[in-house]
């Protein structure tokens, strides 16, 4: 029962020229990694020809490690969904994240490392080089 004919994926559905709502699928996508909702903000800007979407989203810093997920897994996955929809449409989608944790070098040098603060508190590098005697 083969057809020549191809089907829509979606059959009852008419195709437009609308653009997706490319902040309300991320804040359906985000929105759950939250514990507190209020503090995400969406920004969703459009341009061009071909149609370039950026969408920018910030929310509180203590939410950073749940929306970005272990190694990186659940913001990659949002960036995935985000630009199959906008390759869908015809568009290329950018998702950035701001806010979420102060200057990441800042953080680094204020968090508590468990060694000591002297100048021995790294262990030494072995030494791999060998001199030849001759």
């Amino acid at each position: 029962m083969s057809s020549n004919k191809s089907k829509p994926l979606v059959p009852d559905r008419p195709v437009t020229d609308a653009s997706p709502n490319y902040a309300d699928i991320v804040r359906f996508l985000i929105e759950p990694l939250l514990e507190a909702k209020d503090s995400l903000k969406i920004d969703c800007e459009i341009s061009g020809d071909p149609a370039k979407v950026w969408v920018r989203v910030a929310f509180a810093g203590e939410e950073r490690g749940r929306v970005f997920g272990r190694g990186g897994r659940n913001i990659q996955a949002i960036r995935t969904v985000l630009q199959a929809t906008a390759a869908v449409a015809g568009h290329v989608a950018h998702l950035d994240v701001y806010g979420g944790a102060p200057n990441e070098a800042d953080e680094h040098r204020s968090r508590p490392s468990g060694r000591s603060s002297g100048s021995n508190s790294r262990r030494p590098r072995p030494n791999r080089s060998r001199q030849r005697e001759g």
